[in-house]
């Protein structure tokens, strides 16, 4: 027979562990690999640029694998900027889906080191805006995100190798690709289904 606390103390014992002491965090290190799953956002953006730079700090091929449906644009700057940082050692693969600023934090690696699963989808499209309050507020909140838009254009015709005007006109409305589209496009380098074609 238990008392009430001495229940509770033993229930708390089993708790799951905590996912960065867990053996898949510890593989994943030793892997050097980096997970961008799910909605981007503030807390992925500074989990994303810890494990980058503690990668950065030994040799080695850092491999970033991305399936998200986009998020936090600010967000997706920093991981993008974060890849960037570290250098050219950054292999990215895309599954699932890359859309919007998962896009955008998947052309943060060379093109050359940029790969995708045979299913992986792609979307690009502009930015969106929900913004309320007074008419001046909106006034320099949609500025901002004609700015937001213009700057991501160019970065995916400079990534792509696509016209400004081609790009401009793609995101114009959502734009999906698959994986050998997006190989076309300039968005990846290669399709590839094993790990030893990186």
């Amino acid at each position: 027979m238990f008392r009430a606390d001495e229940e509770t103390e033993e229930k708390e014992d089993k708790k799951a562990p905590e996912p960065q002491s867990s053996e898949i965090a510890k593989a994943l290190y030793k892997s050097r690999t980096v997970l961008i799953f799910g909605e981007v956002d503030m807390k992925m953006a500074e989990r994303v640029t810890a494990q980058l730079l503690a990668y950065a700090e030994s040799d080695g091929d850092i491999r970033v694998i991305v399936n998200s449906p986009g998020g936090h644009v600010e967000s997706g700057d920093t991981i993008h900027d974060m890849i960037r940082f570290v250098g050219n050692r950054v292999k990215m693969v895309g599954t699932g889906w890359v859309a919007s600023a998962g896009a955008h934090i998947f052309l943060g690696a060379k093109k050359e080191n940029r790969f995708c699963l045979p299913f992986t989808r792609f979307l690009l499209h502009q930015p969106l805006g929900g913004v309320r309050g007074q008419a001046s507020d909106i006034t320099i909140e949609a500025e901002e995100i004609l700015k937001m838009r213009a700057r991501l254009i160019k970065e995916i015709a400079d990534e792509t190798g696509q016209p400004l005007s081609k790009v401009e006109a793609d995101t114009e409305r959502n734009f999906w690709m698959g994986a050998e589209d997006a190989v076309k496009y300039g968005l990846a380098a290669k399709v590839i289904s094993s790990a030893t074609e990186i």
